[in-house]
């Protein structure tokens, strides 16, 4: 996953929740989509290219639905860096599907290009269900405040139970967020979650640390 991170003029991090909304009220957000993908075709695109199999999820903002010209600037992307759509996997929150209408005409659009779509931090809004039932995904991503206590509280578990069953029924992929530890990993992937990512896998890298881990 293609993770945004911005330092400010003292050299502090400052975290995406802090500045995505200042983005997004500021009406800059897909200024700021569009230099992520920039990012990600500077700095891993050759690697792309050169591995079919290997993706990198970008995350998307209400306001990128809202037209087709993000599919535009992916198909840069792709013919910039020679990234195919296999490479890469759109990750979209609830708050994208406000305006369903232009959601759906990009997902259409997506997915006429081989790209997949993944609901994003399943588990914290309250329409999830709703737009699983209506919109053509892919993967569903099941927030890190769900999988965090997932082996210890009963309570959790079931309901990473319940959302892993509507994912198997709706033939969806399955990615828990979060994942720390290997008691985590194993629980989930012995109830059919396909996918994981979090600190057990790796911490946060750059894209050389990342080519020399996939590589190595």
């Amino acid at each position: 996953e293609a993770l945004l991170r911005w330092r400010d003029g003292a050299g502090e991090l400052v975290p995406p929740e802090v500045f995505i909304p200042v983005a997004e009220s500021a009406g800059v957000i897909n200024k700021l989509t569009e230099r992520v993908l920039e990012l990600v075709c500077h700095d891993a695109g050759h690697f792309l290219a050169g591995h079919p199999g290997f993706h990198v999820a970008i995350n998307l903002s209400p306001a990128d639905l809202q037209s087709t010209v993000i599919v535009g600037l992916l198909d840069k992307l792709m013919s910039r860096c020679g990234a195919g759509p296999s490479n890469l996997i759109v990750e979209i929150t609830e708050r994208g599907f406000v305006h369903r209408d232009s959601a759906r005409e990009v997902i259409a659009a997506l997915h006429a290009r081989g790209i997949e779509v993944a609901i994003d931090d399943f588990g914290t809004g309250y329409s999830s269900l709703a737009y699983l039932a209506t919109l053509p995904l892919d993967y569903l991503k099941i927030d890190r405040s769900l999988v965090q206590d997932v082996v210890a509280d009963r309570r959790r578990r079931a309901v990473v139970e319940g959302v892993l069953a509507i994912a198997a029924a709706l033939s969806l992929e399955t990615i828990a967020e979060g994942v720390e530890t290997e008691a985590q990993r194993a629980l989930l992937a012995g109830r059919g979650c396909t996918h994981y990512q979090g600190f057990l896998c790796a911490e946060p890298l750059d894209d050389a640390a990342l080519i020399a881990l996939v590589v190595n």
